[in-house]
C-alpha cells in the first residue's frame, strides 16, 4: 500500500509529539517503497546531549538497522516536519534515500532548497527527489507553539 506525501508528513507530525519538551519538536519517519514504516524519531539533541541527534539522523540510523547489513535506503522516503539542515541533507544523500518530503521551509538553515540545495548538487553521486511545503501550516504551528512557550 502506497502512502501519499501528506500521509507521510502526518506521521512525521505525530513523531514530533514524542520530542522531549526541551527539544524543538521536529519529527521524521522513514518509509520503504511500499509505504511501510521502517523507523521514526523526534529531535533529541537536548535529551541526549548530542548535537547530531536531529530527528532525520536518528530515523535514518534506525531505518538502516532494520535492513541489518545494508545502510542503503535507495527506495525509501524520508518524511520530516522541517526542511533538513546541511548535516541532515548530507546524511540522507549518503544513505541514498530515494525521496524526501517535508513540511515547513527553513530559510535560516534549510539545505534542501532554501538557504542551500545540497540534495540537488550535481557534483554528488546521489540526488533524491524532493517535495517541500507539505502540510506546511500544521508543521509551522508545531514550531510556533514551541518557541512561544520558550519566551
Amino acid at each position: 500500500m502506497s502512502l501519499s506525501d501528506e500521509q507521510m508528513v502526518r506521521a512525521a507530525i505525530a513523531a514530533a509529539a514524542d520530542a522531549d519538551p526541551r527539544d524543538v519538536p521536529v519529527g521524521a519517519v522513514v518509509f520503504d517503497a511500499e509505504g511501510n514504516e521502517l523507523a521514526r524519531a523526534a529531535n533529541a539533541r537536548e535529551a541526549l546531549g548530542d548535537p547530531t541527534a536531529h530527528a532525520e539522523v536518528l530515523a535514518l540510523r534506525a531505518a538502516a538497522a532494520v535492513y541489518g547489513d545494508s545502510w542503503r535506503l535507495e527506495n525509501a522516503t524520508l518524511a520530516v516536519t522541517l526542511e533538513p539542515c546541511t548535516m541532515c541533507a548530507g546524511a540522507l544523500v549518503l544513505a541514498r534515500v530515494g525521496k524526501v518530503v517535508f513540511g515547513a521551509w527553513e530559510p535560516k538553515t534549510g539545505a534542501v532548497g532554501s538557504l542551500w540545495d545540497v540534495v540537488r548538487d550535481r557534483r554528488l553521486n546521489h540526488r533524491p527527489q524532493v517535495r517541500g511545503g507539505i502540510l506546511e501550516p500544521d508543521c509551522v504551528t508545531l514550531l510556533d507553539n514551541f518557541f512561544k512557550n520558550q519566551r
